[in-house]
């Protein structure tokens, strides 16, 4: 007899907006290949229906919503959780804490949910008081009613362990390691400085753009990221691109050859993500073997270990390590080196599939997660 599982919380399948959709896109036919049947529930515009990895065996269901920067999680969310306790799947897997909120509904209706907590939302700069409030309220009732909790780095599951007494199940992202890929038009190999990020204060996209001045004055610059609405980090890197013939703003990129070209040739990518745990950006670079040079956090040195650079979110001080960098191209090769490896030790999409396929299927079976996960020691060790 086939197992149903309906995911929630993402844009939809398949999609290339962030780190979620990444998972979903791998994970979904991954589940179908193991006998799963797979609904995703989507924004309706949010999906590529013509690209040629989609699965067709995957279902996809697209719900309303409010299209606002503050409500469109919640609205999603609801709706979608609304369809799945009407379908009654015999899992769910619920991506970000603020659809706490509708937990109770799909456990009233006997469905078991896994929840991938993410980030520490609430910590993160661009949401303002109030959506701070719903955030955290949402990790609460998570807490509460979640079957099963999924924690993306080591420190994430720490800080749930402590800060709402549950317990979480390691599981990070996975990364593709691409063949060779041609160098993108215009550029040249190990010669441009590269960011990949979504245009919020946290991902010191503000401190980079005043770096780049600078940098610009020797290297190439490349600018991949924006923040999905416009505003003043838009208008920044548009502007700096214009003033300068050596920066180039590519806002968002979908096209992942092109994506993971641009990591692959990078003769530094800066990484400067500061709240999550593992960011899934930082893993695809590792696999395409991009030298690294990061924000010093804790989610940063547990992901690069020894291979990692880490700088100061300081303008003066990413300049300088990005200026280090460039000139020193044993360094280039062998941070290169050390990232594919480490990303293939530790970060394979094979095995993120396989764990999450494990969980839910726990969960469906009723068997915690605490029965079978092996030795905290070793595993915090990674």
């Amino acid at each position: 007899m086939s197992k149903s599982v309906a995911i929630i919380g993402t844009r939809g399948y398949p999609s290339y907006y962030g780190g979620f959709e990444t998972l979903i896109r791998r994970l979904a036919p991954y589940l179908v290949e193991t006998g799963w049947d797979v609904t995703v529930y989507g924004r309706p515009g949010a999906v590529k229906t013509d690209d040629p990895l989609l699965d067709p065996r995957v279902s996809s269901v697209m719900t309303k919503g409010l299209e606002t920067k503050s409500l469109s999680t919640l609205s999603y969310g609801l709706t979608s959780s609304l369809s799945a306790a009407r379908r009654k799947p015999d899992v769910a897997l619920i991506m970000n804490v603020a659809n706490g909120y509708w937990l109770p509904l799909l456990r009233s209706r006997g469905i078991p949910t896994v929840v991938n907590v993410d980030g520490i939302e609430w910590e993160r700069a661009k949401w303002g008081t109030n959506a701070k409030r719903v955030f955290r309220g949402g990790a609460r009732l998570t807490a509460r009613y979640a079957s099963e909790l999924v924690c993306d780095s080591h420190e994430i599951r720490r800080r749930w362990q402590h800060g709402f007494g549950r317990d979480g199940v390691f599981i990070p992202y996975g990364g593709d390691a691409p063949d060779r890929l041609p160098v993108v038009e215009g550029l040249k190999s190990r010669e441009y400085v590269l960011i990949v990020a979504r245009f919020v204060p946290e991902n010191t996209v503000p401190e980079f753009l005043e770096a780049a001045k600078e940098l610009s004055k020797k290297w190439n610059v490349v600018i991949v990221g924006s923040s999905g609405y416009g505003g003043e980090l838009d208008l920044a890197a548009q502007t700096l691109a214009d003033e300068s013939p050596r920066v180039q703003w590519l806002g968002h990129v979908s096209d992942d050859q092109k994506l993971f070209s641009l990591w692959q040739h990078a003769g530094a990518y800066f990484h400067g993500h500061s709240v999550g745990g593992t960011n899934p950006a930082l893993v695809q670079a590792m696999a395409c073997g991009a030298p690294v040079i990061a924000r010093d956090t804790i989610y940063n040195r547990e992901v690069l270990s020894d291979l990692g650079t880490f700088v100061l979110p300081e303008p003066g001080a990413i300049a300088a390590g990005l200026s280090r960098a460039m000139v020193d191209s044993k360094w280039k090769t062998e941070s290169a080196a050390l990232s594919i490896q480490r990303a293939q030790d530790h970060y394979t999409w094979q095995t993120v599939c396989n764990k999450y396929s494990s969980l839910i299927t726990n969960a469906l079976e009723g068997i915690p997660a605490s029965q079978t996960r092996p030795d905290r020691t070793a595993e915090a060790k990674q």
